[in-house]
């Protein structure tokens, strides 16, 4: 009995002097550790990826895919990795289960330009066409696509596309993608009215490049030029009124 009343008496004394730390605050230690060692493996996969260390990124992204096996973002990111390496088959990998995991249209695109590299010119078709149905406001999107229809010897859909695409951002390199088109398939006429568009679009960005350069010269003069000094305003004596004029006379 006296044996159970101490070892009641020392349980109490370590609760009272040694409180046990509370459920939440160790999770939110814990929850507050990985979010660091998550962030500390992107900066390595991230500056691995640009000093083109492969091994080392490969390692990271995969350790991050070890803790958090539905990352999406690491899937894409792996999958641009092997591809640069040229393991196409682990890439298209990656990019579909990264698109399984959430549907981005960036996912799909990655998986078309695989199969468009690897001579699938159906299959990255396919896959462009359903980035753009997810994401129709990307030029890139219609310029990919525009390959994939061309390497099909669908002419016709491959303008198409391109035309969408300089809709969306009009620019000489897009057209001159139309005319080299037009010109395989000689069809002079084609070639003669995009040639003048051509020369048009140029007159267009040369007259905007030379506003953007005269704005930017105008704001760089008022910027230097010095602000004039207020002088002071001189305090004009005031006239003696009529009356004061008056008094002295009297």
């Amino acid at each position: 009995m006296i044996a159970v009343f101490v070892i009641l008496a020392f349980v109490v004394y370590l609760s009272f002097f040694f409180p046990m730390e509370p459920k939440e605050k160790k999770e939110e230690e814990k929850s507050a550790k990985y979010s660091m060692q998550m962030k500390k493996l992107w900066q390595i996969a991230q500056t691995s990826m640009k000093e083109r260390k492969p091994f080392r990124a490969e390692k990271a992204l995969l350790t991050i895919l070890k803790f958090d096996e539905k990352n999406a973002a690491a899937y894409n990111r792996l999958g641009i990795l092997y591809a640069k390496s040229q393991k196409y088959d682990e890439a298209v990998e990656c990019f579909e289960i990264a698109q399984s995991l959430d549907n981005n249209p960036a996912s799909i695109h990655n998986v078309g330009l695989i199969y468009l590299e690897i001579g699938e010119y159906e299959k990255a078709s396919m896959a462009f066409e359903q980035a753009i149905e997810l994401e129709g406001d990307v030029p890139a999107r219609f310029i990919a696509l525009a390959k994939a229809q061309e390497k099909l010897g669908n002419y016709r859909r491959a303008v198409e596309a391109l035309e969408n695409a300089y809709e969306l951002d009009p620019n000489v390199s897009v057209l001159r993608q139309i005319l080299a088109i037009y010109e395989s398939t000689n069809d002079a006429e084609a070639v003669n009215a995009t040639a003048a568009r051509i020369e048009e679009q140029i007159a267009r960005d040369t007259l905007a490049r030379r506003k953007k350069a005269a704005k930017k010269t105008v704001r760089a003069s008022k910027a230097a030029k010095p602000e004039k000094p207020v002088k002071p305003v001189a305090k004009t004596p005031a006239k003696p009124s009529k009356v004061r004029t008056l008094r002295r006379k009297v």
